[in-house]
């Protein structure tokens, strides 16, 4: 698939150290990737994204950036990264890896050297303030991971800002000279042979150059990302460090180095509210990451009106984005229950618009809790037992089903995260034998998406809306798809025009497909695609 590949697309999201351990230590790394790609490209997505490989101290694992044209040594170097891309290639995938250009480790040779004084070299390509009168910080802005944004550096006498950890220090864009060297870094991937980036926390990546205070949050649609540890000290509207005015400019600048070659793009992350982020479709940004679906109660008028709403607010040009999961919230299975899972990959992957599936999701994996002794995620030890910690939805893969560490790693090696004993139920192996697994309908949806223009480009209708159920339209005319899931324990029946003839479900085999008219039947939380004339 060439020109613009990304608008008919399927992201599948690897998270690294979670994936597979290629080199027997534990933890996932490039080694394991390539090891797996055969797996991948027998899904039917059509790209990887690769969180973070770069050169990191791991404090957030990969989003705490000390050498952004390195890989780090526990995910492998750069030859593997070489031989990884080209075996993707191979096989028809995309690969679009985590760019990270908010912030730097504090690790950096950049930040070392801003360290050594008001006069080094790269102090400017961070940002600095005078303490106030009483010497505190220089305003009220607050870290996602809680407590004040800024770090005071007794020895020079400024507070820095970092909106992560005070260990991420936050890069300053309006330095021209930061710009630069962060697009050169752009070109070093580009270069070798990626398709684009997903660029994370690009919503922050302007701050106020007045560093005016934040309102408090009065308990309405904060800019702030949901379960974040911010939440539990001090809940602020992100007016002044997210989504300045300066962005859509210098996302433009940044999609220029992508236009300097053949067929790339950039994916952004962006936790502000809806019509914000599809209005910030196509300024930049290829594609403008919604996660609107894991924060909507999971019933049929809730998501039909969030369908519609997003779609209304989508300018001219912008293409839709769809996220049910990612590394930074909890599992599908988990928020849902298990047996909505199918008809919720459904929807992922029939919406109009570009699908991000995330790791595991096409097992059906739940979250695996983790105890205090093992926590290993910063947002778990900064704030301990308070529910805020990422690592449940990091359990590493699972991809057999009897041995103690689920193929992982080897069974006599500790894996980075534990791999809990009902692990093997979930694995890749115990579902490839079974026709209903979620991995098998996962596997029939994105062939129909391949085979079907209409589920890729077509237009959408929602037809019926109500608590227990959802039904939309894809495509007119003589060439549509009708999509219907009952979110419900009880039997649905949905009226339709025309004559439909199945062509998956979530429940029936292939023999049990058959013509309906009129009226569409659903058993309890089964999903279903009609071809309608």
């Amino acid at each position: 698939m060439t020109g613009q590949w990304w608008r008919e697309g399927v992201f599948y999201q690897v998270y690294v150290p979670s994936f597979q351990d290629g080199d027997g230590d534990g933890f996932g790394d490039l080694w394991g990737v390539e090891r797996r790609l055969d797996y991948i490209a027998a899904l039917g997505v059509t790209a990887i994204w690769l969180s973070p490989v770069y050169a990191s101290p791991l404090l957030d694992f990969g989003y705490d950036v000390s050498g952004y044209t390195e890989v780090g040594a526990p995910f492998g170097d750069l030859a593997v990264f070489d031989q990884l891309v080209r075996g993707a290639h191979d096989r028809g995938l995309r690969v679009v890896l985590d760019y990270v250009p908010q912030h730097t480790s504090s690790e950096h040779p950049w930040f070392r050297d801003a360290l050594s004084g008001r006069d080094g070299a790269h102090r400017d390509w961070y940002i600095w303030h005078d303490p106030k009168p009483d010497g505190g910080p220089p305003n009220n802005w607050a870290s996602a991971f809680g407590g004040s944004s800024w770090t005071f550096h007794e020895p020079t006498g400024q507070y820095y800002y970092h909106a992560h950890l005070p260990e991420q220090p936050s890069l300053n864009w309006r330095n021209p000279d930061v710009q630069q060297a962060m697009f050169d870094v752009m070109r070093f991937w580009l270069d070798r042979g990626v398709d684009g980036f997903r660029v994370d926390a690009v919503w922050r990546l302007i701050k106020d150059a007045q560093l005016r205070d934040n309102p408090m949050d009065d308990g309405g649609e904060s800019f702030e990302i949901g379960g974040a540890a911010a939440h539990t000290t001090v809940r602020q509207v992100q007016k002044y460090t997210a989504d300045q005015p300066e962005l859509p400019g210098l996302l433009a600048r940044m999609h220029t180095v992508t236009e300097e070659y053949d067929d790339r793009m950039l994916m952004g992350e962006l936790h502000l509210k809806l019509e914000r982020v599809a209005a910030l479709g196509g300024r930049g940004l290829d594609l403008a990451m919604n996660f609107s679906l894991i924060d909507t109660p999971w019933n049929g008028l809730d998501l039909a009106n969030l369908i519609q709403r997003y779609y209304a607010a989508l300018p001219p040009g912008s293409h839709p984005n769809w996220v049910l999961s990612n590394h930074d919230r909890s599992r599908l299975a988990s928020r849902i229950g298990p047996e909505r899972v199918p008809g919720a990959l459904a929807l992922l992957l029939t919406l109009k618009g570009t699908p991000t599936l995330y790791y595991g999701d096409e097992l059906g994996l739940p979250d695996a809790p983790v105890d205090g002794a093992h926590a290993r995620d910063c947002a778990e030890l900064r704030a301990p037992g308070l529910g805020l910690g990422r690592d449940p939805q990091r359990m590493p893969m699972p991809w057999r089903e009897k041995p103690a560490r689920a193929g992982f790693t080897p069974d006599d090696v500790e894996s980075w995260l534990p791999i809990p004993s009902w692990a093997g139920r979930f694995s890749v192996e115990s579902q490839e034998l079974s026709p209903r697994s979620v991995l098998c309908l996962v596997k029939e949806l994105l062939m129909l998406r391949r085979e079907l223009a209409v589920l890729r480009r077509g237009d959408i209708t929602v037809l019926s809306a109500h608590p227990d159920h959802l039904a939309y339209l894809r495509g007119d005319g003589e060439d549509a798809v009708l999509v219907a899931v009952n979110l419900s324990e009880r039997h649905q029946s949905i009226a339709f025009s025309g004559t439909g003839r199945a062509l998956w479900s979530s429940h029936a085999t292939a023999g049990e497909r058959d013509q309906q008219a009129g009226a569409i039947d659903l058993a309890p939380f089964e999903a279903r695609l009609l071809a309608v004339t």
